[in-house]
């Protein structure tokens, strides 16, 4: 089975997003848009009548009730148990409210407004619903006070409460307080016609929206699958040792990242390559002398020295030394592999410089001596840096083999010296040997540079090369003074 590209599979995802909102939309505003405004209705009648039964004592009173059956669409009574009309208000007829409030005719007592069934009285109120009879005995029978009910297309709710007779103004001589009936009752099913207008334009709305849907679907894929197809790309060349960088950032964060992952990705494998030319072009003559020179001689033990023991051991002793050069040579070229990768882990804590510079010291001060040397030392006990204890031994340890390297049968001396320079430590390491040459000068600390061109007295060419890097992971100086005939002197300041 052929796997969908990513623009095709992103297409198709939006496309069914907006297939699942409309048809979610059509559910919503065909099958539950009934349901939900009733229940939406009931609600606004509820909480209408308890507002209307917190405001009972208010002088606003009539004011808020002709406020909310305006707002919610809804129909008012405030009767006495008997069904006699203290006042009405729906948000269709407000003449009402203005015509039947109850004393505001002072010849006429409000006890004797009940409106008849004949509703001869509707100048002043609303005639009263047929079923208001039926709704008194329901709330007579409530022992909460309240009652609710659906009746035919209408929702009905209704509650005592008591009224005062200052807001009401009544003309009698009854108590202050009045006790009386709130009806409170509003249409439902009152989308059912509304119904097939919102379907025939959710049609047309639905019909419009999913072509723009799938054009904006189309073009987001494009333009989503356009940064990948650039990022792929560019991983086919990683492999193919041409990378060139032809994404155009700034779509998205998590793109650009892959994008410096990809492109720091290829320059390490440049550099992985460059080192891998770079040791065949500049070790591979290092390492073929020793392989030849150990196949030589292993040869004449075996076909002319094999019987002559004295002979013999000379040989092999040139075997044994040239698998050392070697191996140290191997040794060598990992180390400073190593310490050129740029994600290496370093342990940098406070160092007591002066001990790890006496330790190494006291390990080549024994054998020099034995070659007829002399190792002098001036350092400075105490003289603390920040760096890597390892790394930091390693740079003095090639720092004093160079200088026995090269030091001169006439004076063979050696000369440590660590002391304080403000805030910060420097190491001095001086031989008087024959020097170095003015030319050569600006060379001395590349790599595999003393094999070839400084009498072959190093290992591998590589010591200088790394002081010199474990100097810059320090951020420290490295430096050098010779004068021809007289020695040099290598400073490392950290």
């Amino acid at each position: 089975m052929k796997t969908r590209s990513f623009r095709t599979k992103l297409w198709l995802y939006f496309v069914l997003f907006a297939a699942v909102i409309f048809s979610l939309l059509w559910l919503m505003q065909t099958v539950g848009l009934q349901n939900f405004y009733d229940r939406m209705m009931k609600n606004n009648i509820r909480n209408a009548a308890k507002t209307i039964i917190a405001a009972s004592q208010s002088e606003d009173f009539f004011e808020i009730i002709d406020h909310l059956t305006f707002e919610d669409s809804l129909l008012v009574y405030i009767t006495d148990e008997e069904g006699r009309i203290f006042y009405s208000s729906d948000s269709y007829n407000p003449y009402f409210r203005q015509l039947g409030k109850p004393g505001r005719d002072p010849g006429r007592n409000w006890s004797v407004r009940r409106i008849s069934p004949s509703g001869s009285q509707a100048d002043a109120f609303r005639r009263l619903p047929d079923h208001y009879e039926d709704f008194l005995a329901k709330l007579a029978e409530s022992d909460s006070g309240t009652v609710e009910y659906t009746d035919e297309n209408s929702f009905i709710y209704g509650a005592r409460i008591t009224l005062d007779e200052d807001v009401f103004d009544f003309d009698n001589d009854s108590d202050e307080e009045i006790h009386a009936v709130l009806y409170t009752s509003g249409t439902l099913g009152a989308v059912g016609a509304a119904a097939s207008i919102i379907r025939t334009q959710l049609l047309w709305v639905t019909a419009l929206s999913l072509a723009l849907a799938f054009l904006i679907a189309w073009l987001i894929s494009r333009r989503f699958a356009k940064p990948i197809g650039q990022l792929t790309e560019q991983a086919k060349m990683l492999s193919e040792e041409k990378y060139e960088e032809i994404f155009e950032k700034g779509f998205c964060r998590e793109l650009d990242d892959l994008n410096d992952s990809l492109t720091e990705s290829a320059e390490k494998l440049s550099e992985a390559r460059d080192y891998q030319k770079e040791l065949l072009a500049n070790v591979s003559h290092d390492l073929r002398t020793p392989l030849t020179m150990i196949k030589g001689y292993a040869e004449m033990v075996r076909d002319i020295s094999w019987e002559d023991e004295t002979q013999r051991n000379e040989d092999t002793g040139v075997i044994i030394r040239e698998a050392d050069r070697m191996t140290a040579l191997v040794n060598e070229i990992l180390e400073y592999s190593r310490l050129r990768e740029k994600d290496q882990e370093l342990h940098f804590e406070d160092t007591d410089f002066s001990a790890i510079t006496d330790s190494v010291v006291d390990r080549f001060e024994p054998l020099f001596k034995n070659e007829g040397g002399i190792m002098e030392r001036e350092i400075t006990p105490g003289c603390i840096v920040k760096g890597d204890a390892n790394l930091l031994e390693r740079a003095v340890f090639n720092l004093l083999d160079n200088a026995v390297r090269h030091t001169d049968e006439g004076d063979k001396r050696v000369t440590v010296t660590v002391r304080r320079d403000g805030a910060h430590t420097v190491l001095e390491v001086r031989d008087y040997g024959k020097g170095i040459d003015p030319e050569e000068l600006p060379h001395i600390w590349e790599k595999y540079y003393t094999s070839r061109q400084r009498g072959n007295k190093g290992v591998s060419g590589l010591g200088l090369a790394i002081v010199k890097q474990i100097a810059d992971l320090h951020h420290a100086e490295v430096s050098v003074e010779s004068v021809p005939g007289e020695g040099s002197a290598f400073c490392l300041k950290i």
